[in-house]
C-alpha cells in the first residue's frame, strides 16, 4: 500500500466514521472508486444511526452563536449518551453548525431545523449531520430545545 492510498483510507475513515478496515474493504470491492465507496460507507453509517435512535442521551451541551452584526443570536441544545463524547470536537462541531444554521434561518422547531438544507453544504440537510455525528461517534445524538432571537423581533 501506497502513501496515496493510505491516505485515501484516512480521509475516507475521517469523513465516514467507518472502521479503517471497512474502508479498505469497501475500495478493493468497487475497485477504487472513492465516490462509490462513500456513497457505501455513508450509506452504512446512516443505517447505524438509525439503530441508535431509542438509546437514552442525558448527557450533551448548549451552544449559542451571536451573528457578527450582535442582531441575531440562537441557542440549541444537544444530547448524546455519554460526558466522553459530549466534549468530543465531533460533537462540539455539530452544536457550533447547529447553532449557526438557526441564527441564519427563521425556524421555531428542531423537527423543522433538521429538514432544512445546510447553509454550508446545500447538498445536505440538516439532519443528515446529525446522523454523519452518530455514526463517527457511534453513539445517539438528540437535538433538543432551540431558541431564536433577533434584536427588535
Amino acid at each position: 500500500m501506497n502513501k496515496a492510498d493510505f491516505d485515501l483510507i484516512r480521509s475516507l475513515r475521517e469523513e465516514t466514521g467507518a472502521p479503517v478496515i471497512r474502508v479498505k474493504k469497501v475500495l478493493e470491492e468497487v475497485r477504487g472508486d472513492v465516490k462509490k465507496a462513500r456513497a457505501i460507507l455513508t450509506k452504512e453509517g446512516f443505517e447505524k444511526a438509525a439503530k441508535r435512535e431509542g438509546r437514552e442521551t442525558l448527557q450533551g451541551m448548549i451552544e449559542t452563536y451571536v451573528h457578527h452584526s450582535g442582531k441575531v443570536a440562537s441557542v440549541i441544545e444537544l444530547f448524546c449518551e455519554t460526558d466522553f463524547v459530549a466534549r468530543n470536537e465531533i460533537f462540539k462541531n455539530l452544536a457550533h453548525d447547529l447553532a449557526l444554521q438557526l441564527a441564519s434561518n427563521k425556524t421555531e422547531k428542531a423537527e423543522d431545523l433538521l429538514k432544512q438544507e445546510f447553509i454550508k453544504d446545500p447538498g445536505k440537510k440538516v439532519g443528515d449531520l446529525l446522523k454523519e455525528a452518530i455514526a463517527k461517534t457511534g453513539e445517539n445524538i438528540r437535538l433538543g430545545r432551540i431558541y431564536r432571537i433577533e434584536l427588535g423581533k
